[in-house]
């Protein structure tokens, strides 16, 4: 039987000196509390009560195990409240973990304007390491994760926090001696810098859209930085975030290609635990990365 049930049972009667009393203040009746100290003189060993037909003391033990029970009863209501109120207040530690690519950007900015605006929460913000299975954050300690594709995982909560802009590009250079693309089919004939994860392009939007295997691998990594720089030395034609991208293509080192073809904007998703009753810290994050992103959008390019 729970302990601390037996706990309060005992101590309500100590104080009241009555089983019925006990019993009416506890809202249970007087044969299940006397049965929840008897378990509990069982349980110690010793006997805690006197019993009488007109009264109800305590033997020594009774008298100090007495003392003992309220004050870990009082301990127990008074940490249980801390927990409680911690989890209404945005404070304590907030463990995010993310993919590098967008981590070393868009995420890195936000969440250390975040950390600068929350100084009672304390972050611990880790790149890379992010699982394929939305729940593995989890076992790792991490409260949030962040991903950058489509999820479905009902084990867990999602929330959409923005939609990061891709862009297919290519250096002056390489344009000039392999030609302009006028259709994305005239791909196959070109040196692609390719994701490790992304062996597929899609190009356009909607029923327009059109899925592209690459079969022309000049260059493959699993770092978007690394793509970009293979593309402006003119290795090939690189389809990256636009935002890493931004610099390059203002100062003509990149060149979009395919002005005319949309290129699918990429889901950036937080991923936190199951459950109703959200920490507040984690729902401030999630407000505030949305808000950010909202107010930090990656200006126009022409292309």
């Amino acid at each position: 039987m729970d302990r601390l049930l037996l706990m309060r049972s005992f101590v309500t009667v100590a104080q009241l000196g009555s089983f019925s009393g006990a019993a009416r203040t506890l809202g249970s009746s007087g044969s299940l509390v006397s049965r929840h100290v008897a378990e509990l003189e069982r349980t110690i060993g010793v006997r805690l009560v006197n019993r009488t037909a007109r009264s109800v003391s305590l033997t020594e033990p009774g008298l100090r195990y007495a003392e003992f029970a309220t004050r870990i009863l009082a301990e127990v209501e008074a940490e249980e409240a801390e927990i409680a109120h911690l989890h209404d207040r945005a404070e304590g530690q907030l463990s995010v973990v993310c993919p590098k690519w967008i981590g070393s950007f868009d995420v890195g900015d936000a969440i250390a304007a975040f950390a600068a605006e929350h100084p009672r929460i304390a972050v611990r913000f880790e790149l890379g390491g992010v699982s394929e299975r939305t729940y593995d954050f989890l076992d790792s300690g991490f409260d949030i994760a962040l991903h950058t594709r489509d999820l479905r995982d009902s084990s867990v909560h999602l929330k959409k926090i923005a939609s990061l802009p891709f862009t297919l590009c290519a250096a002056e250079g390489y344009v000039k001696e392999h030609g302009s693309l006028a259709h994305p089919n005239d791909l196959a004939a070109r040196d692609c810098l390719v994701h490790v994860n992304e062996p597929v392009w899609r190009l356009g939007l909607g029923a327009a859209s059109t899925l592209h295997k690459i079969r022309n691998v000049a260059f493959s990594s699993n770092s978007y930085i690394a793509l970009q720089k293979a593309a402006v030395q003119g290795r090939g034609i690189a389809l990256i975030p636009q935002r890493s991208a931004y610099n390059d293509l203002i100062s003509g080192a990149l060149q979009v290609q395919l002005p005319h073809v949309a290129v699918p904007d990429r889901p950036l998703y937080a991923v936190y635990g199951p459950g109703r009753s959200v920490p507040r810290k984690i729902t401030t994050l999630l407000e505030f990365l949305t808000q950010w992103f909202k107010d930090n959008p990656i200006p126009l390019i022409d292309a």
